[in-house]
């Protein structure tokens, strides 16, 4: 009987990977991903039997990951955490009597904030630009409401070729809720290498340095830049 591990690899450098993702890895005789993830943990792998598929192969993947499971050890892996934005889902909608066992990991937007500052202290939220799943007037919608109650918000998937204006257009209406020197982040390549950090304000934020290697996070009424730094208050007496 065979077992699948849905692994969550960090964000790239294998520093940043839990030791029970490592051990997952280790134990699975099978590795199912993404062709640039199965490149960020491959020293991992060299004796491992592969199985890759490019960008939007994820139906297929988790296909082939669940029919290997039922004879061998398995691990599908994803970036960040396994279930923020990756396989973990899939996975558990389209199994029937597999084995399967979650592992996380650092998801993308903990990852920009240790390199930010502090930005995560308070209530936070993740939202995804990409309308690929999820229609883009839903997006505006969540944009909104999460603005609207105060929430610092990572932007994942913030800006493609495909959809340039989004990032624009969803920072306006967080506009409309937030001083125009409240802080927002931009991490390239978060805790990998090609790393890049910038600060801006809603005011004079920039959005043209923004790709799909990004996370963007906007900051909350709160928020501010010291020292540097991106700081929330959580709250204390100081």
């Amino acid at each position: 009987m065979g077992k699948l591990y849905v692994v969550g690899i960090g964000p790239g450098g294998l520093e940043h990977m839990t030791a029970k993702a490592k051990e997952a890895i280790e134990k699975s005789e099978v590795i199912v991903g993404y062709t640039k993830y199965i490149d960020f943990i491959e020293p991992l792998i060299k004796d491992k039997e592969i199985v890759s598929t490019g960008m939007k192969g994820e139906v297929e993947r988790c296909e082939k990951a669940l029919e290997i499971a039922k004879e061998k050890v398995v691990s599908i892996v994803s970036t960040g955490d396994a279930g923020i934005y990756g396989m973990a889902g899939l996975i558990l909608e389209m199994k029937k009597d597999e084995e399967v066992e979650i592992i996380p990991g650092i998801t993308a937007s903990s990852s920009a904030a240790s390199v930010l500052g502090s930005p995560l202290m308070h209530d936070n939220c993740n939202i995804s630009l990409s309308d690929l799943m999820t229609p883009y007037e839903l997006i505006k919608k969540r944009v909104e409401l999460a603005s609207e109650g105060d929430f610092v918000i990572s932007l994942y998937n913030p800006r493609s070729h495909g959809r340039p204006h989004y990032l624009r257009e969803c920072i306006d209406i967080i506009k409309k809720y937030r001083k125009g020197n409240t802080p927002v982040g931009v991490v390239k390549n978060a805790l990998r290498d090609g790393q890049e950090i910038s600060l801006f304000t809603l005011e004079n934020f920039d959005d043209s340095i923004v790709d799909m290697f990004s996370i963007v996070i906007v900051g909350n009424s709160g928020s501010y830049i010291k020292d540097g730094k991106f700081v929330t208050p959580r709250g204390y007496s100081l």
